[in-house]
């Protein structure tokens, strides 16, 4: 960059090293002393800054601009501040709330989770109808009854609990198998009310040799289904029936299955008398699973 000038002039600007210095707003003439006192401005047909008779003072222009004073740029400058430091704080109390998380809460309803399912679930309905919990068949895990497991999730915590049961008085030469599956979901990132209707309706649209008959039932949670297999033309005797709950964003479903040769000589429940059984049971064992919260 070349440099106009005297440059024997030891006041003459210097080149910048780190880039080229802007040219100031009101340069001073080459022949004025910058140390010389300058009288104060004249406003046009005035004196000493007064406006002439007749003649409407400048307005004041917004802070920075020509005419504004350091008083009022400084008192902006604080409300600006003052408006950012606000803003800020307002901004860490919804991060620490959670206001700006675009996630609903999950609406459980009271329920809690439980490591051990079986403990919670009321048996009383198919003890009252002479079934009873068979007995283990072995010393390890997997032969243990009833079993439960379940799991503590991010979005999920899961529940289950299944037990085999056998009739009261009934003969070693029959033929015959009963179970009771219950599980419990704890949904706590997704509303399951949108899909859960839909989970069981599905069964009887299912193209199957076995058929499905789908109702709701009053009176239990938010919502409940009931879903009954049809099993005309069996040789067998038995019955499949599913209940399903939903109560806020818990889930919970109860299956019975059972199965009888056409020799035992027990006779197998209906599945009219299934399902009351099934809705008995639930109705108590979801108000054991709100109180073990």
């Amino acid at each position: 960059m070349s440099i106009s000038g005297d440059q024997n002039n030891p006041y003459q600007p210097q080149p910048n090293p780190y880039g080229q210095v802007p040219a100031p707003q009101n340069p001073v003439p080459a022949q004025q002393n910058p140390y010389a006192q300058q009288p104060p401005p004249q406003a046009p047909g005035g004196g000493y800054g007064y406006p002439a008779p007749g003649v409407p003072a400048p307005p004041v222009g917004p802070p920075g601009a020509a005419g504004g004073t350091g008083r009022g740029l400084s008192g902006w400058l604080w409300a600006i501040g003052g408006a950012v430091a606000a803003s800020a704080i307002w901004g860490s109390v919804l991060f620490a709330t959670g206001g700006f998380s675009s996630e609903p809460s999950p609406d459980l309803a009271g329920y809690g989770y439980t490591s051990d399912l079986c403990a919670d679930t009321s048996l009383t309905p198919f003890e009252n109808a002479h079934y009873k919990t068979k007995a283990s068949t072995g010393t390890a895990s997997k032969d243990a009854n009833p079993q439960h497991s379940g799991a503590q999730q991010n979005s999920l915590d899961t529940m289950w609990c299944n037990v085999t049961l056998e009739q009261e008085n009934a003969s070693s030469s029959d033929y015959s198998s009963n179970w009771l599956y219950n599980t419990a979901t704890l949904h706590k990132k997704t509303d399951p009310a949108a899909e859960f209707a839909d989970g069981y309706r599905s069964y009887e649209k299912q193209d199957a040799s076995v058929g499905y008959k789908v109702e709701s039932v009053p009176g239990i949670g938010d919502e409940a289904y009931l879903v009954t297999r049809n099993d005309q033309g069996s040789s067998s005797t038995g019955s499949y029936v599913i209940l399903g709950v939903r109560d806020g964003w818990m889930t919970y479903q109860s299956t019975w299955s059972s199965y009888a040769s056409s020799s035992s000589a027990g006779k197998q429940p209906t599945s009219a008398e299934v399902a009351t059984m099934l809705k008995t049971s639930a109705t108590e064992t979801l108000k054991r699973l709100q109180r073990s919260r």
